[in-house]
């Protein structure tokens, strides 16, 4: 029977914790706010002077009337490439919109970042976004207007296996997969960058602002000596009346838009994966309730199961071996109607009984795996990929439990056991990065590296390889340790300090989100509507695939 979870506590931490995250969701809004601004005011009026829309205008113009855009990688390339001056967004707006009715992909260049070049973070977010669409089969939309790759960065961008060239390798792949793309050239559209909306199964552009061609003007007279413009080597009319390389020409952004709602809205209809849903309820809980239950102090323990109640259709977990391996919490409930396994940290210093003897007990550290809940983690997570109900996974993970005791309890092999039906799960998977995300349990929870369909993260995330402090004692001490006692205290002291300062900044969330080591940065209010987006959005994958491990220790 499912238990109905309560918030105990609502004293003066309580009301701490809430002041402090609504203050940092205020700060949060406002820098993404000034993301969407692009490359500036100026910028954006030469755009609209020449008659194109907007990126973001083009994004709301096309999806359905009063359906939200679920955008992916807002803060991709936060506060880098400042040399250059910054790249807000990577130069371009990606993620989920309906359309007709229809979940798709959208990726849409903003031309007010350096006229729409392509930076090493704008091939990442174009790739992820295309990884989007191929894992959840769900067609996508390319509103292209680009100068093509940025030069001075052209050695990060261009060579390697996931580089600019894995875009078109993708192209043809979601084709060859039946996931429809179409794309309008709504500006420029240059070089290489040229074989996106051709290799799409069908390609638009617009009157007397889309041009494409392998090479401009400049490029064409220093190659070969021919003086031409851009629009006579490669405008509308060139490219669709006499190359036949596009396929429709239109007059204005609108009439493009309109007519990629056209296309969209002839596709047949996917047969969804039947996950269960019921109809939906709120938690228990006031919404606002989830903001109090985060701690300010990464460090300091709580009751996960607050997160949960705050989380949970009528606050409701039928948890999973509650009473073994409780540094993790598994269990079953339901997310806005969906049936949802979660696995969640559990950061609360709790007790285990050792042996048969009353009160023999030993402390647990609040976010670290044990033993026995990686054993019971992993076997959660193949009854739910048995039993088909997608994954939910809440980290907030200081790593596994070390020492002679864990090590002779084998941690190793019950670590790798979880880490290898994580890696193996075919239902789709979820992750929220709650706190702390250190190490190897950022594996085990299903980090980055491990397939899950969408990653967000709330502004109390944190990523590094280990705690700052254990992290900066050790860095201190390797860079000591060839000093001896020519380093006073003092000087080790304000070193420690900068190292600590240093290491800290690069595990905070905007550093996380601007290399793209998840999707977005979220108010946890609006986690149970994001889950559910996510979740349908995974559902258009159709049929579940069998679920198979390799060779597990036991």
């Amino acid at each position: 029977m499912p238990k109905t979870l309560k918030i105990t506590s609502h004293g003066v931490s309580f009301e701490t914790n809430k002041d402090h995250w609504l203050n940092e969701l205020r700060i949060l809004q406002a820098q993404k706010l000034s993301i969407a601004e692009g490359g500036g005011a100026r910028a954006a009026e030469r755009q609209l002077k020449q008659g194109k829309m907007l990126a973001r205008e083009r994004i709301e113009y096309l999806i359905d009337s009063g359906s939200p855009f679920h955008e992916l990688g807002s803060f991709a390339a936060w506060e880098m490439y400042q040399e250059w001056g910054g790249a807000p967004s990577a130069g371009v707006v990606t993620g989920l919109g309906r359309i007709e009715g229809r979940e798709c992909v959208v990726v849409s260049n903003d031309a007010t970042v350096k006229a729409g070049a392509w930076f090493p973070a704008t091939c990442r977010k174009i790739l992820r976004a295309q990884e989007v669409a191929m894992e959840n089969r769900l067609p996508v939309v390319y509103l292209v207007d680009s100068a093509g790759v940025f030069l001075p960065l052209q050695d990060e961008i261009f060579p390697d296996k996931d580089d600019f060239g894995r875009v078109f390798f993708n192209n043809a792949r979601l084709s060859a997969e039946g996931i429809y793309q179409i794309s309008a050239i709504m500006g420029s559209c240059v070089a290489g960058g040229a074989y996106l909306p051709i290799m799409s199964d069908e390609a638009l552009i617009v009157e007397g602002t889309g041009t494409i061609f392998l090479a401009g003007a400049h490029l064409v007279q220093a190659a070969i000596g021919e003086q031409i413009d851009n629009e006579s080597l490669g405008g509308a009319e060139v490219q669709v009346d006499i190359s036949g390389v596009v396929d429709d020409r239109f007059p204005d952004d609108r009439s493009a838009l309109d007519h990629i709602r056209t296309r969209i809205g002839e596709l047949a209809r996917p047969t969804m994966a039947p996950f269960d849903r019921r109809e939906p309820k709120p938690p228990e809980v006031e919404p606002d309730d989830i903001l109090g239950a985060i701690p300010v102090d990464r460090a300091k323990p709580y009751d996960t199961h607050a997160l949960l109640a705050c989380l949970l259709d009528g606050s409701e977990f039928t948890e999973y071996k509650a009473t073994f391996g409780k540094s993790l919490i598994c269990g079953t409930g339901r997310i806005d109607g969906w049936a949802v396994g979660i696995v969640a940290n559990q950061r609360q210093i709790i007790h285990r009984r050792r042996g048969l003897e009353a009160g023999n007990r030993e402390m647990q550290i609040g976010g670290v795996i044990y033993s026995e809940a990686a054993d019971k983690a992993a076997r959660f997570v193949s009854l739910m990929n048995q039993k088909g109900i997608p994954i939910l996974f809440l980290q907030d993970v200081t790593g596994f439990m070390v020492g002679s005791k864990s090590e002779q309890e084998g941690i190793i092999k019950d670590g790798a056991k979880l880490v290898n039906v994580v890696a193996n799960s075919v239902v789709p998977k979820i992750t929220i990065f709650v706190g702390n995300s250190f190490g190897a349990g950022n594996y085990a929870m299903c980090g980055r590296a491990y397939g899950a369909r969408f990653f967000y993260a709330w502004p109390s995330a944190s990523i590094s390889v280990m705690g700052g402090d254990q992290a900066s004692k050790t860095l201190l001490a390797i860079q000591l340790k060839n000093r001896g006692n020519e380093v006073s205290e003092d000087e080790k002291a304000a070193l420690l300090d900068e190292i600590k300062a240093r290491y800290w900044a690069a595990a905070q969330p905007r550093y996380a989100a601007a290399r793209q080591w998840f999707d977005e940065i979220i108010d946890p209010r609006e986690t149970r509507t994001i889950i559910s987006r996510s979740i349908e959005a995974a559902a258009h994958q159709g049929r579940i695939e069998e679920f198979k491990v390799g060779v597990l220790q036991t």
